[in-house]
């Protein structure tokens, strides 16, 4: 039990910064499915710059290479209007291309020495503390409550004399932070090494986890820990019997996935979006 609990906090940590970045961005009124590259990116900038210049570089060049994606993702929507889907797709499609280029360019790098990033338990107190911080702040904070309301309603916030271009560049702007330290966390998770696509996914497992739970911070926490715990689950039995029987390994790899998958099907109509959600 105690190995399970371990592993379930393990796999929800990075789930956790994941769908807090899309709770900022998506309450204000952007669609972020780029949640997946800015994580991979700044793990791959992570790892390698810290193992070449330190780990507090590291950790800089991962934050700054989340929060560019994010600007770049926020240029595309807010000031060229492109569809939001669309430019999360190319801003995932240009993380992974740098990403893969970066690690062709510095393999030797990032093979002969890993970067020594902070304790596990740094990071994992630090997503507990953004869940709470920023309910808190969206709860009780005139900057968090403009935020709700120009992705409620951007039309009517302008009325109000709001700014929700400026106010969704701010949000972006932490999205690409708390990407980022989802993105580092895994390398630190790794031994402070970097592996080929590494995220696996958990960036759209953590919108996931954000859609099913209502868009809110602490509900979208708790579903992250119900991922989390089938990722754990898949770790426990993996090459064990169950129930008396021969499972196969595929079936607990991919456990996680048709968990969300399922999940979000059974969601199907029963949860609200903002209302000014890809609105202008």
């Amino acid at each position: 039990m105690l190995s399970f609990a371990t592993n379930t906090l393990s796999f929800a940590t990075p789930l956790i910064f994941a769908a807090l970045a899309g709770y900022l961005s998506e309450r204000s009124g952007v669609i972020n499915i780029a949640l997946e590259g800015k994580m991979l990116l700044a793990a791959c900038l992570a790892a390698i710059v810290g193992a070449a210049l330190g780990p507090v570089a590291g950790i800089a060049a991962g934050l700054a290479a989340a929060v560019g994606l994010s600007m770049l993702h926020a240029i595309a929507t807010q000031t060229y209007r492109v569809d939001h889907v669309v430019s999360g797709m190319a801003v995932n499609a240009i993380a992974a291309g740098a990403a893969n280029f970066v690690l062709l360019q510095n393999r030797d790098t990032a093979l002969a020495k890993a970067v020594q990033l902070p304790p596990l338990g740094v990071f994992q107190v630090l997503a507990l503390l953004s869940v709470v911080v920023i309910a808190l702040w969206v709860a009780n904070c005139r900057a968090g409550l403009r935020l709700v309301a120009v992705g409620n309603d951007p039309f009517k916030a302008r009325l109000a004399g709001l700014q929700p271009v400026q106010i969704r560049f701010a949000a972006l702007v932490g999205t690409g932070l708390l990407a980022g330290l989802g993105g580092i966390y895994l390398v630190a998770n790794s031994a402070g090494n970097y592996t080929d696509n590494m995220t696996a996914g958990r960036g759209y497992i953590a919108l996931a986890a954000l859609i099913l739970g209502g868009w809110r911070p602490v509900a979208s926490l708790v579903v992250c820990f119900v991922f989390a715990a089938f990722a754990a689950l898949s770790v426990q039995f993996q090459g064990q019997p169950f129930l008396g029987l021969a499972v196969p390994g595929e079936f607990w790899t991919a456990l996680p996935y048709v968990v969300t998958l399922i999940a979000l099907a059974l969601a199907m109509g029963r949860t609200r979006a903002p209302g000014g959600l890809g609105r202008f």
